[in-house]
């Protein structure tokens, strides 16, 4: 059993991670910013925590995490505002990394996306130019610590039922089920091969299971 402490518990991708983490036994603490979502998380069998991560610094972040054996970072401004996007993807998320350090919680992973390179080529002037910059931040920041750190980057995330397989490095967009992400969320925590590796991944057709520990080579 784990206690697996996610950030944007809310988030469609969380709501469909806790039930498969709990069923297989762990313990989930969903930490979210709305206390009107807490009924909602409950449902899913998580312990949701309520808490604001764009104003917590890290010391605050580090009672929060404290006692978790894994911290998921699912989190994200939802876009549109340029300087929240930077707040919570890049700096909230920054934060937390080094909370997780103080606390002794070395398991990490983050969901990333699947074009969060230095290359991502996204134009300045575009409107997608934040997320792309404060995710890419937030990743090499992560990959230069000494957390046990995942970096997971789907593809275009869809709300087709999921397949249980996936490609990885896929061509284009990649688009991918959330449920498979989940999927691949919990199969990565369990997986120690994934650990400093980065996943980047979209619909496809190899088990799940089987394309983590296969594709766990660095990039």
């Amino acid at each position: 059993m784990s206690r697996v402490l996610v950030f944007g518990g809310h988030g469609k991708v969380a709501m469909l991670l806790a039930p498969l983490l709990i069923s297989r036994g762990d313990e989930v603490t969903a930490v979210i910013r709305n206390p009107a979502h807490v009924d909602e998380v409950e449902g899913t069998g998580a312990t949701p925590r309520v808490a604001d991560i764009e104003q917590l610094g890290a010391e605050a972040l580090a009672e929060l995490v404290a006692g978790h054996d894994a911290i998921v970072w699912s989190a994200g401004a939802g876009g549109g505002d340029a300087a929240r996007t930077y707040a919570v993807d890049r700096d909230a998320a920054i934060r937390s990394m080094d909370a997780a350090g103080r606390a002794g919680v070395a398991r990490y992973l983050m969901v990333s996306w699947l074009g969060s390179t230095a290359d991502h080529g996204v134009p300045e002037d575009d409107d997608f130019f934040p997320y792309a910059d404060a995710k890419l931040a937030a990743d090499d920041h992560l990959r230069g610590t000494d957390l046990e750190w995942t970096v997971l980057g789907p593809g275009a995330l869809l709300d087709d039922p999921g397949t249980g397989r996936i490609t990885v490095d896929p061509e284009g967009r990649g688009a991918v089920p959330r449920q498979d992400v989940a999927a691949v969320i919990a199969a990565a925590l369990d997986e120690p091969a994934t650990i400093r590796r980065t996943l980047r991944f979209g619909g496809g057709e190899q088990p799940i299971a089987e394309a983590v520990v296969a594709s766990s080579d660095a990039r």
